[in-house]
Formats: C-alpha cells, sequence, structure tokens
C-alpha cells in the first residue's frame, strides 16, 4: 500500500506558521509544481515555487515548499504538489497559474476527470480511477480559486520548474535517506 505524503519539516512548517498570504487583492500567484520518485513506488517527494506578483508583474513575495514520502509513486507526488500550491492560498477568488510538467496532472484536471465524474470515477475501460482521493481533493481545491493549468516541457530552463524540480529532488532525497538510514 502506497503512503500519504509526509510533509518535511523545513521550509513546509515555516509556511504554515506564515501562510502565504497576499499583502492586497490585486496579486496574481504563479505555482510551480513537480514531483519526484525512485522507483514506482519508492522514495519520492514534491516540490512547489510560489511566487506573487502585482498587476504590474513586480514580484512581492517567494515562497518554496517541499514534502517526501517513504513509499509513493509519481503521479501521487504530481498531484500533491498542486494540492500543496493551492492548499497554501487562504482567501478565495485569487488568480493562480500552475505550471507542471506532468502531462497525467495537465490532462487529468483539464480533460478527464470530467469523465470520470460522469463515470462514477471510473475510467473510460470502466476500471476504478487511479488516486481517486487525490483528484477529488485537487477539483474541491480548485472551486473557488481561478485556476489557469500551464504545461511546461521539464529540463528545459524554465527557471520556476528548475526550482520546484530541485525541491521535489531534495524532498525525495530525504525519504531515500530515512529508508537507509
Amino acid at each position: 500500500m502506497v503512503a500519504q505524503p509526509q510533509i518535511s519539516n523545513d521550509l513546509y512548517s515555516r509556511t504554515i506558521a506564515n501562510p502565504f498570504r497576499l499583502p492586497n487583492l490585486n496579486m496574481k500567484v504563479k505555482a510551480y509544481t513537480d514531483g519526484a520518485c525512485s522507483g514506482n513506488p519508492g522514495p519520492g517527494g514534491w516540490g512547489v515555487y510560489l511566487i506573487a506578483e502585482n498587476n504590474l508583474g513586480k514580484v512581492v513575495k517567494e515562497e518554496a515548499l517541499y514534502g517526501k514520502n517513504k513509499e509513493t509513486t509519481n503521479q501521487i507526488m504530481e498531484l500533491t504538489a498542486a494540492i500543496q500550491a493551492l492548499e497554501t492560498l487562504k482567501r478565495e477568488n485569487v488568480d493562480i497559474t500552475i505550471f507542471t510538467d506532468s502531462k497525467y496532472l495537465i490532462d487529468g484536471i483539464t480533460k478527464w476527470v470530467f469523465g470520470w465524474i460522469k463515470n462514477n470515477w471510473n475510467t473510460a475501460s470502466k476500471k476504478p480511477v487511479a488516486n481517486r482521493l487525490l483528484w477529488e481533493r485537487l477539483l474541491d481545491l480548485t472551486k473557488n480559486q481561478n485556476v489557469d493549468w500551464v504545461w511546461v516541457k521539464g529540463h528545459a530552463g524554465v527557471l520556476g520548474n528548475e526550482k520546484a524540480d530541485l525541491l521535489a529532488v531534495k524532498g525525495r532525497e530525504e525519504a531515500s535517506s530515512e529508508l537507509a538510514g
């Protein structure tokens, strides 16, 4: 059985103590999310790099989050990163763009989920949807936000994506170290 994601005590605990609050109502948020896993399943991590910009495009706040899980899949880590990004928002109707290099996440949340719901959370081939609880949580978190989903090519020099990748790898390495230690 794949365990639920564990949150690191490093950057994430700081965020809980100091939530990602936007200084004023005209802010836009960019969230770069990524997941990493060694083996499938195996130790994994997720990373989120958040940027808040004012209406002139000036960065007014940045935040980095990551977490780990000793036994997980890459898909779970990708979903968890997006969930964590949305959970940091402390207000409704925030304009947020979530950037991900995961086609699974992009296609799932922008295309497949509507068919899954129509088919009582079964795929087109009548099989139960994998990671249903995470998909339901993600969908629920998008209901009161203005979310745009953008796919970016991984490891292609997109700075925010590279930062999210480093955070996810850090979580994965911590999970691996805990298994070895």
